[in-house]
């Protein structure tokens, strides 16, 4: 029966993948949700293309077509024998600021806001150094080296790479820290448990969530007047976009993002192309059309 697989499917995927909680947690739930389509008592061999097919209609009732992407490819990788073809997804395009929007954004923070000196260090940090929001809450104070400039990140799958961050987010991070030490203290006087790894912290001084982040970097955009949801997605396709308008070499752009294909990295070529476009057009007198 296709429970019996389900304990070692997981297992796997902690072990050998070394994926995160969250990310497992996914892949069990969308196998969990065929089992409770099809009934509990089938086994792979029953599994016919008619059957997978009558599940996958079922699922467009619920879900968006990215969605039953992903749970297709989810229950590709429980067992090969179950992929089947999924919807096709449109052409994802990233989206990203120009440098003077982020310049705005960065300098949103201010005397009114309660934890200024800390949202400019976050998003100087993510725009710096591209790195998901996933990783910039987990990070610990031992993986900053400010005599290198250099951050340890620990990206999907477990895999860790090291990432230059410039001169302004360094100092950004120093203006930051007397306010996490005071948010620590305060805890302590509490009586609360303390985490003196964290970075990030929160108000009660407890590590700060990815939610929290994703609420303040939109909210600061929203002030600053970006006509796009800014999002700490955003900051990092901007990092990637920025550093390839300026010549980057994209294998170099793909290990800073920790992107495993170079593939996912190359989507940021056709933002890159678009951009060199518009140069070629607004200044090369050839490729403007004779209006005489």
């Amino acid at each position: 029966m296709l429970t019996e697989y389900v304990d070692t499917f997981v297992n796997w995927l902690r072990v050998e993948k070394g994926y995160s909680e969250h990310t497992v947690n996914g892949y069990h739930r969308d196998v969990l949700s065929l089992i409770g389509f099809i009934g509990d008592q089938t086994d792979l061999p029953d599994l016919t293309t008619e059957l997978m097919r009558s599940y996958v209609y079922s699922l467009y009732s619920i879900n968006s077509a990215s969605s039953v992407a992903r749970k297709l490819g989810n229950l590709g990788a429980f067992d090969e024998t179950l992929s089947i073809a999924g919807p096709k997804i449109g052409k994802y395009i990233p989206v990203f600021l120009t440098v003077d929007e982020v310049f705005n954004l960065l300098e949103e923070p201010g005397e009114n806001d309660s934890f200024a000196v800390r949202d400019k260090a976050i998003m100087e940090l993510i725009y710096s150094t591209g790195m998901r929001v996933s990783e910039l809450v987990s990070r610990n104070i031992n993986d900053l080296d400010f005599e290198t400039g250099m951050v340890r990140v620990k990206g999907k799958g477990a895999k860790e790479r090291l990432v230059p961050f410039g001169r302004t987010a360094a100092d950004a991070m120093y203006t930051y820290f007397p306010t996490r030490e005071n948010l620590l203290l305060a805890r302590v006087a509490r009586g609360r448990t303390v985490d003196k790894n964290a970075v990030f912290l929160n108000s009660r001084g407890a590590r700060l969530t990815v939610r929290s982040v994703e609420r303040l970097i939109k909210m600061y955009g929203e002030r600053a007047g970006l006509t796009v949801t800014v999002t700490p997605h955003a900051l990092r396709h901007s990092f990637a976009t920025h550093l390839l308008e300026m010549g980057a070499d994209l294998r170099v752009v793909q290990e800073l993002l920790g992107h495993v294909s170079l593939s996912t990295t190359q989507k940021y070529t056709h933002l890159n192309m678009d951009h060199l476009t518009r140069v070629y057009d607004a200044a090369h007198p050839l490729a403007k059309k004779d209006e005489g």
